[in-house]
């Protein structure tokens, strides 16, 4: 695999981007200032692709487990959401590394390194995983929609699949735009929240308690299905995939010192984007355990059951609009970081190229199927269900995108001095070994052996 040269094609006129629809087209677009000084110029300049990767880690489908973990258990689940994201911050550090050191997004350093049959083993799980991710933006969007405007589940559902133009209408005006969009729903669901928090008055002493891990957790079958499911809708396959490539827009100097320069602005700027991911995910469990669990309402799992009872039990009307809009912000915003991912799997994996709308229509239509059905025949509950079920699939995919990025990243061959340390190495493999534990605990409760 050839590394993108340092002749990638330019901005056209007025800052938009080309019309091919690689994404690569956009590497080395956006200039990072060089110069020993101008530390915060450069990190401002580096702002962006970790927000992009952060929008993966407050979808809709977090919200549907935040919610169920909250109303059920209060805030113990609060600490696994902590070390969910500092796995996740770790992983995105590593995928951040890997795209910058060897210029090779994910998918294209499986497709060097692995075998033809494990590179489509790989594909397809990873398609499974956008695929499973994309089912929770359908439902999250078409709950929104339902919430906001009174539009029926099943007309919603169809309406997600129109999502591709605001897509490519945003891809036109060049990649900061489609950053700064990004952010700005972002900052748009913190707010919400913000406020949501605020009529909510939790538990300080409770929050503090529920950072501490416990070992009810694992040993609690009910919680251990929810703990999972918080996981998988927290630390994203396909985000290690989309980062490794988004972070190559950015045009720094490629000498060994400007690399490493590069490596520490992107995880800084990942970093601080996952602790915004942090706030909103704990700020949706804390807002259901304060609210839902404390009045004695363990049973409110679904999205719907949280937005209508909000306003009553907050005594506040503006909760449930706070609640709805910010729902809808997080299901476009994790639409457009989805489309992005696909096109990095498919083009890295198979080096096949196809029309982003051609790429969007074909995995939403996937995943409308299931959604539409569950909508039409079983209601509200069968969709809030589907939402759940979407993150554990996600959690099940984690360890086939782990394994690969820790593996490589910690190949001197192909890392060079940027290769993991010894400290790094035993943090990632022991994450790695980590999820797979969990996920062989959730099997073998599925299957009734544990």
């Amino acid at each position: 695999m050839t590394p993108p040269s340092a002749s990638s094609p330019p901005l056209a006129e007025g800052g938009s981007l080309p019309r091919s629809p690689s994404l690569p087209d956009a590497h080395r677009t956006v200039a990072v200032p060089s110069g020993a000084g101008g530390f915060w110029r450069k990190l401002g300049a580096f702002a962006g692709p970790g927000y992009l990767v952060a929008v993966g880690y407050m979808d809709p489908g977090n919200w549907a487990t935040d919610l169920a973990g909250g109303s059920a258990f209060g805030y113990t689940l609060l600490s696994v959401i902590l070390l969910s994201n500092i796995m996740a911050m770790v992983l995105q550090a590593l995928s951040a590394k890997l795209g910058i050191v060897a210029e090779l997004d994910l998918a294209q350093a499986c497709r060097e390194r692995y075998s033809p049959a494990a590179r489509w083993v790989l594909w397809a799980l990873c398609e499974l995983a956008i695929i499973a991710c994309d089912l929770a933006e359908v439902i999250g969007t078409a709950i929104a929609l339902q919430l906001l405007f009174g539009i029926p589940l099943p007309w919603g559902v169809a309406l997600t699949a129109f999502d591709v133009m605001l897509i490519l209408l945003l891809q036109q005006y060049g990649f900061r735009k489609l950053e700064a969009f990004i952010v700005a729903l972002l900052l748009i669901i913190a707010g919400c929240f913000a406020g949501e928090l605020f009529l909510a008055q939790p538990s300080l002493a409770g929050i503090a308690a529920g950072l501490v891990p416990s070992t009810e957790i694992v040993t609690n079958p009910a919680m251990l299905y929810i703990a999972i499911g918080i996981l998988g809708a927290t630390v994203m396959p396909h985000n290690l995939y989309l980062h490794s490539s988004i972070v190559q827009t950015r045009r720094f100097d490629r000498s060994p010192e400007g690399r490493r320069e590069a490596v520490k602005l992107a995880t800084i700027d990942s970093s601080v984007a996952l602790m915004l991911a942090l706030f909103i995910n704990g700020a949706i469990l804390v807002l259901a355990a304060a609210t839902f669990h404390t009045a004695g309402r363990t049973d409110v799992a679904e999205i719907q059951d949280a937005h209508a009872l909000l306003a009553p039990m907050l005594g506040a009307g503006i909760a449930s609009v706070l609640f709805g809009v910010a729902l809808l912000a997080s299901g476009q915003n994790s639409t457009l970081t989805g489309t992005l991912a696909g096109q990095i799997v498919m083009e890295g994996f198979l080096d096949l190229k196809m029309p982003v709308w051609m790429r969007r229509l074909i995995t939403r239509l996937i995943a409308i199927v299931p959604a539409a059905i569950a909508a039409v025949w079983y209601g509200e509950s069968g969709t809030a269900q589907l939402l759940l079920a979407s993150q554990v699939v996600l959690s099940l995919q984690l360890p086939f995108a782990v394994f690969p990025l820790v593996q490589i990243t910690s190949d001197r061959q192909r890392m060079g001095r940027f290769v993991n340390g010894p400290v790094m190495k035993i943090a990632a493999w022991t994450i790695c070994a980590a999820v797979i534990v969990l996920n062989c605990v959730l099997l073998g409760q599925v299957a009734g052996l544990i």
